[in-house]
């Protein structure tokens, strides 16, 4: 942990303390009461994006500065399309929502380094600087274009989305694409120098949804992106996919991680034994289905914070990772670590030292199980920080409000979207007790 305590902002006024009735551990949801919220639903970003930007003091000391997050009013919008940005200075204690910022899927992005905000929509990417504490209005926010697909490319299709969620080459020099145009799909780059234009590296197989772009962070032509269900739009069916986990460089075509079914070369009773019912949080009716390739039960993705390991879900198994040393290769199955078992995990997040998980479980069949829980690696111990996490209102489900938890704060917070309150809430857990409470015996 650092020497410099950068939790102290959860003592402010905007901020009401809500403590677990099972497990005791307090969380700090933000904008409980009038006056203190600026929609109202409010979510934390996607668990792969930074939101908490902490920048520096007249001493050079980290001080965290302002907090992102997306803000929805029912019933306009959707996860597709149609949420907003709001935001919190850390210094004055000012929130300040940006209606301009209506953005697709998952795409805002925090520049942890300068403190700028990226978002995308159809129209194109956009970028907010780092806005004046000091500024009374938002007026004084003005967004600029970043980079938008030519004409010839779109040809007069739907721009579904430009990324799902951006995310910043290690060189700077780069946003990731992942997109979809009309009933085409792509991955490429979008350059930041000025000059608008977007790369395009490869044009994938129509059969699938190819999404969740995420650039390495460290290898700047490096991205991992996933194979993803696939929806007809004209007959509503839905395909599943069969290799999730894909990785292209700049310049090559891309490959997925595992290659073979990871059981082809496995005893055949290991073989038998895989869990053929397949529990998919995010979509209820495929939550009984047939599956015989564990490739098809991976999911939720993403890198670790050195890059060496992929890490993801395998649903009805646990978080799972691969060196990146090893992905692509035909016994990648073989470098495979099961890092904890979970049979319901949904989502999860490691810190930076790769010694602590956070998860949530959202089994659609199991409303009433489902959790957010942290994972302490080195004692083996684990502690809910939501033992009961609320299934929202129906009419919210197309705004995806699940936990997405992930660590922040240079690893002292995790920060989640909390629904204890009957409403969407950006909520945060300081990680000192989380530790604390899966200490050794």
């Amino acid at each position: 942990m650092p020497d410099t305590d950068l939790t102290t902002f959860l003592d402010a006024p905007l901020f009401t303390p809500w403590r677990d009735p099972c497990s005791g551990i307090t969380s700090y949801i933000l904008g409980d009461g009038p006056g203190r919220r600026l929609a109202a639903h409010q979510q934390s970003f996607y668990y792969t994006s930074p939101s908490l930007f902490v920048g520096h003091d007249a001493a050079n000391s980290p001080k965290p500065l302002r907090y992102w997050f997306y803000c929805f009013n029912p019933p306009e919008g959707s996860a597709a399309f149609g949420r907003t940005l709001g935001s919190l200075d850390l210094v004055t204690g000012k929130l300040r929502h940006y209606p301009e910022t209506s953005f697709s899927e998952a795409s805002p992005m925090l520049d942890t380094l300068t403190g700028d905000i990226y978002w995308a929509n159809p129209n194109g990417i956009r970028k907010l600087s780092h806005p004046d504490p000091a500024a009374d209005n938002q007026a004084s926010a003005q967004s600029a274009l970043v980079a938008r697909f030519s004409a010839s490319l779109v040809a007069g299709r739907e721009v579904r989305r430009y990324a799902t969620h951006l995310t910043l080459s290690a060189d700077r020099r780069a946003l990731g694409i992942d997109t979809r145009i009309g009933d085409e799909c792509f991955v490429g780059q979008a350059l930041l120098d000025g000059s608008g234009q977007i790369e395009i590296w490869e044009k994938l197989s129509g059969d699938h949804t190819w999404n969740h772009g995420q650039f390495h962070p460290r290898i700047p032509d490096l991205l991992l992106f996933a194979q993803d269900f696939r929806t007809d739009p004209v007959t509503g069916q839905t395909r599943r996919y069969q290799n999730r986990m894909w990785t292209i460089r700049r310049g090559q075509k891309s490959i997925p991680v595992y290659p073979e079914n990871p059981l082809s070369n496995r005893p055949p009773e290991e073989a038998q034994a895989y869990r053929k019912t397949a529990t998919i949080s995010h979509v209820a009716d495929l939550a009984r289905t047939v599956v015989t390739d564990p490739r098809a039960m991976h999911g939720h993705e993403w890198w670790s914070a050195d890059g060496d390991h992929i890490y993801y879900i395998h649903y009805q198994t646990g978080i799972e990772r691969i060196p990146l040393a090893r992905a692509g290769a035909a016994d990648a199955a073989k470098a495979t670590e099961l890092v904890w078992p979970h049979r319901t995990v949904s989502h999860a997040h490691a810190s930076a030292d790769e010694k602590r998980i956070v998860l949530d479980a959202l089994p659609p069949d199991a409303p009433d199980t489902h959790h957010v829980r942290f994972v302490n690696l080195a004692t083996r111990r684990t502690v809910d920080i939501v033992s009961r996490y609320p299934a929202p209102d129906p009419e919210l489900r197309r705004y995806h409000v699940h936990p997405h938890p992930q660590f922040c704060a240079d690893d002292q917070l995790v920060c989640y979207t909390t629904t204890v309150l009957g409403r969407a809430d950006v909520a945060f857990v300081r990680v000192a007790e989380l530790v604390s409470a899966t200490e050794s015996v």
